[in-house]
């Protein structure tokens, strides 16, 4: 990201303000940023007696106030960090009297994760004139593949398209997860590698053929043999395939198939923008489209719904997750 880039360039350079506050639902960057400043705002020797960290749930806004307020020892600055500061949600707004006048000497990070700070409120505008306001947003799924792409090539590293998908489709859009598997994908590959779907197999464990990227396409390509295969291998090894996750991203693709049929304009270019996939998926709605009339995927779409029940144990309580996917398959294709 742009603006983060921004930060630790500003950082760098010498340009340090008094307040970062880090705030969103993305993890990720806030870690990062944080960590950054952790590392190179003060020297090594400096951090023992000018560095410290608070966390939300054992601290009120008083208590970082008056850390916050302290002089630094033998240093031109302190840092003080503030981890879990969505704990302090309730009395968040109490921090905008610092934030008005900040003690010049003080590096105040606000680790406030998985919540936004509310923009009509004094603190948002306060911290935005007189600090570093970061909102870290969650990536939609199409926008995942293309940051695996920009973050290996800056390590000297790139991946296939087809690895970058499974990736994505096994771990969701947590960039913190994706980047703790990268690292050991780059731990076990030398540099200037390409990541492939083999590659992802033997170091952490996804199937390369019997995945539910792999199961989704069979499906929407009516592939019965394969479809009954993929469900197979999930019912052999139910924890790397959670039945409540398969079903998630299958009820995910149908109703954006659902979406698909009612769209005037079918161009690839439309269809990936209008569902917000990459346009290497498109393809596989419009294969699915011919084989799932609107009638039939809303069909399919309340299985679904009733199979998310089920699995929950809502009506099928002596039914296992095995069986439940077969008789998915069943009522599907």
């Amino acid at each position: 990201m742009d603006e983060v880039k921004q930060i630790v360039t500003d950082i760098k350079n010498g340009s340090i303000k008094p307040l970062y506050f880090l705030y969103g639902e993305e993890s990720y960057y806030i870690d990062k940023i944080t960590e950054f400043i952790e590392k190179n705002v003060l020297s090594e020797e400096e951090r023992g007696f000018n560095q410290m960290v608070l966390y939300g749930k054992d601290v009120t806004i008083d208590d970082i106030v008056s850390n916050a307020k302290r002089y630094p020892m033998m240093a031109e600055r302190q840092v003080v960090v503030v981890k879990e500061a969505q704990h302090l949600s309730r009395t968040i707004e109490q921090l905008t009297a610092y934030a008005e006048n900040p003690q010049p000497t003080t590096v105040l990070v606000i680790c406030y994760k998985y919540k936004k700070l509310d923009k009509r409120k004094k603190l948002h505008k306060v911290v935005k004139k007189m600090g570093v306001l970061f909102e870290s947003k969650k990536l939609y799924e199409n926008q995942v593949g293309d940051w695996l792409r920009r973050v290996l090539k800056s390590s000297g590293y790139s991946i296939s398209h087809k690895a970058a998908i499974l990736l994505v489709e096994f771990l969701g859009t947590d960039l913190s997860k994706i980047s703790n598997e990268l690292e050991k994908l780059k731990l076990a590959l030398p540099k200037e590698s390409e990541i492939t779907p083999v590659d992802i197999e033997e170091h952490i464990g996804i199937s390369k053929d019997y995945n539910n990227f792999e199961l989704k396409k069979a499906i929407g390509e009516r592939n019965v043999v394969k479809a009954t295969k993929i469900i197979n291998y999930f019912s052999e090894n139910p924890k790397d395939n959670p039945f409540i996750l398969t079903v998630t991203l299958l009820n995910s693709f149908f109703t954006q198939l659902l979406q698909y049929h009612g769209l005037n304009d079918h161009s690839p270019k439309n269809v990936a923008s209008a569902l917000r996939i990459s346009p290497y998926f498109v393809s596989e709605f419009q294969t699915a489209a011919k084989n799932y009339p609107m009638k039939k995927v809303s069909k399919i779409v309340s299985y679904l719904r009733e199979m998310d029940l089920k699995g929950k144990g809502v009506g099928a309580s002596n039914i296992s997750h095995q069986d439940l996917l077969k008789e998915l398959i069943a009522k599907v294709i």
